[in-house]
């Protein structure tokens, strides 16, 4: 038969589209045609089929071969779709048997030897084949990766060769089984700790509450203090304190990783994501973007934690394209041709310094900033995105006595019970976290005693506090209470919560 038909998988964001592979071979001047919106990347995978398939001791045909890639409308790119491509052409000339062909899908990028190259996108590309009932075969540098889905049926194959065996009979591919070792969870110390202790920062005891309260309540937050204080070294920790990553948020990340330009590495699985991107990124590198849309820095963050350190240092435009994904979790990279649906559920931790020379409040007296460059300084972060900050503190200098004395805090596991116990508190309670709250939770779930909502009102008028940032001191003073293990809202816990807003512009 002239004609051989498989399936394969396309990226388009997020989703993983199905694209049928059909092979033709017809008499004719020898030609080789690939239709179907190819990219330059699978347009090169003529050359490397024909070394390929020459090199694995096959025929190549010296006929017409016209492979289309349907549907027509959607952009291909990457070499996954060699494998598929090499396979169709030996089914059409009658090689290899083609009765099996529709039982998998088919996914790699081959060598000129007939070797299997890894490919970018096998977990979200393992999703769409395990809810179309087939199986799945890929290169086996991604087997890993693709077995995370448990429902799905993974084969690996290293060769063009091996495959080939395994259609004819001759040697079948095993099953590829998930490891014990990806089980683990990558938040809890196995086999040493996976992040530094929090007890390695000497004093800082305000900042550490405040990065317990954001780990427990999934709050953003922004630290101020001079340089040396200790805000990087508190951010680096913090992903030690988070409670553990479920099955489900553990997908989530590992799937956004795999259609990054990094791909996934099963060693990070169910370990939180943190991401310091440099603060000359530029707002596509922050959200994502491209001809064919990929996911940024707050994608890639998922389910995990984004540091953007020296943050004025930014360029505005930047930060201003980090609204709307605090806002609403997700992000939608819209594009002439194509638009891209991104999730952005991630927690900002971000950093700064007082005034241009940083030393403003520091006990050395040697600040000589006028309030006047302050201003502007401190204005290179716009209203509207600091409002969006749950919690904002300031980090000061830590005193000689401090810096000599030998670290005593408590360790980051102890901690990290603490925010577990809130955590699930929230769950128990409304099935998801405090900053993830809707207006109409927020009235359900954080309503304060009289007296707490005496104090509040005093707060808004006294800081000026808009609409959103009453919603976030509500909703962090319901952390804190959580923390407490109070099932309601009191004075003090409001009171905690309100002096987080202290560098709320007017």
């Amino acid at each position: 038969m002239p004609l051989a038909i498989l399936y394969s998988r396309a990226i388009s964001g997020m989703d993983a589209p199905l694209v049928t592979v059909e092979a033709h071979i017809a008499n004719g001047l020898p030609s080789f045609t690939i239709v179907g919106l190819p990219e330059a990347e699978v347009k090169e995978s003529k050359d490397r089929v024909r070394a390929a398939l020459q090199n694995a001791q096959f025929e190549f045909p010296a006929r017409r071969i016209t492979v289309n890639l349907a549907p027509a409308d959607l952009p291909k790119e990457s070499g996954r779709f060699d494998l598929p491509i090499a396979l169709g052409i030996l089914a059409a000339t009658g090689q290899i048997p083609g009765d099996k062909l529709d039982k998998y899908e088919w996914a790699g990028e081959l060598a000129l030897t007939g070797e299997l190259r890894a490919i970018r996108g096998a977990l979200a590309m393992t999703y769409g084949a395990a809810r179309s009932g087939r199986s799945f075969v890929l290169p086996r540098q991604n087997a890993a990766e693709a077995a995370l889905v448990k429902e799905a049926t993974v084969y690996a194959a290293t060769s063009l060769l091996q495959i080939c065996a395994h259609l004819a009979g001759r040697e079948p591919l095993q099953r590829y089984v998930r490891q014990d070792e990806t089980e683990r969870d990558g938040n809890m110390d196995i086999g040493g700790s996976l992040y530094p202790g929090m007890e390695e920062v000497k004093g800082q005891s305000n900042a550490k509450r405040a990065l317990e309260i954001a780990a427990a309540g999934g709050h953003s937050l922004l630290m101020m203090g001079p340089p040396g204080t200790g805000k990087s070294m508190l951010a680096a920790r913090f992903p030690g304190i988070l409670p553990p990553m479920t099955e489900d948020e553990a997908l989530e990340s590992a799937a956004m990783q795999s259609v990054g330009s990094g791909g996934f590495n099963v060693v990070n699985w169910k370990r939180r994501p943190y991401r310091t991107p440099h603060h000359t990124a530029s707002g596509v590198a922050l959200v994502g973007g491209g001809s064919n849309p990929r996911p940024g820095e707050i994608s890639l963050a998922m389910n995990g934690v984004l540091f953007l350190d020296e943050l004025p240092e930014f360029d505005r435009k930047v930060l201003e394209v980090l609204r709307e994904p605090l806002e609403s979790g997700r992000i939608t990279i819209s594009r002439a041709a194509r638009q891209a649906d991104f999730p952005a559920r991630f927690q900002l931790i971000a950093a700064m310094n007082p005034c241009p020379c940083g030393y403003l409040g520091h006990y050395s007296g040697k600040c000589r900033c006028n309030p006047d460059q302050v201003a502007r300084y401190r204005g290179r972060i716009s209203g509207p995105v600091l409002d969006r900050i749950d919690i904002q503190i300031e980090v000061p200098a830590p005193s000689e006595d401090e810096l000599m004395r030998q670290a005593q805090g408590e360790t980051s596991t102890v901690i990290r019970q603490r925010v577990e116990r809130a955590h699930q508190r929230q769950l128990a309670r409304q099935g998801t976290t405090n900053a993830r709250l809707t207006v109409k939770d927020i009235d359900k779930y954080c309503l304060p005693d009289n007296a707490g909502e005496s104090l509040l009102k005093q707060a808004i008028s006294r800081l000026n506090l808009s609409a959103r940032a009453y919603h976030r001191v509500l909703k962090v003073a319901r952390t804190i209470a959580d923390l407490c293990e109070s099932d309601g809202i009191r004075r003090l816990h409001i009171a905690e919560a309100v002096q987080y807003r202290k560098l709320d512009k007017n």
